[in-house]
């Protein structure tokens, strides 16, 4: 079964952080990457720039409405992304609890990649 990890920041928090910290869980989040994809779990993912640079489209009313930023005011804000194939919902949770990332204060969403149609 696919995942798609979704990782999560405060950014004013992690922006605040000494960057030798962010360096360092950056590095060894790559590092942890690498022996995944080693074993066969992961199968790609990338960091996002800041939620600043975002940009939401919505259908208002018949009309594309474009505003800039993320859909919703929060403090966390998706800062990027993994995508791991495993057996179960178990074992990419080991997997997650073991992460550079969460380890280093950030949030890690898990959702199986749905294959087809919407249900």
């Amino acid at each position: 079964m696919r995942y798609m990890l979704l990782i999560y920041r405060d950014e004013s928090q992690w922006d605040a952080s000494p960057l030798s910290e962010r360096k360092a869980a950056f590095e060894a989040a790559v590092a942890y990457s690498e022996d995944l994809r080693s074993r066969g779990l992961y199968e790609g993912g990338e960091p996002l720039e800041l939620s600043n640079t975002a940009t939401t489209v919505r259908m208002r009313d018949g009309k594309a409405t474009v505003t800039d930023g993320p859909f919703a005011e929060t403090k966390e804000t998706l800062g990027g992304y993994s995508i791991i194939d495993a057996k179960d919902l178990d074992e990419v949770l080991a997997i997650v609890r073991h992460h550079p990332l969460v380890k280093a204060g950030l949030s890690i969403e898990v959702r199986p990649i749905r294959m087809g149609p919407p249900k």
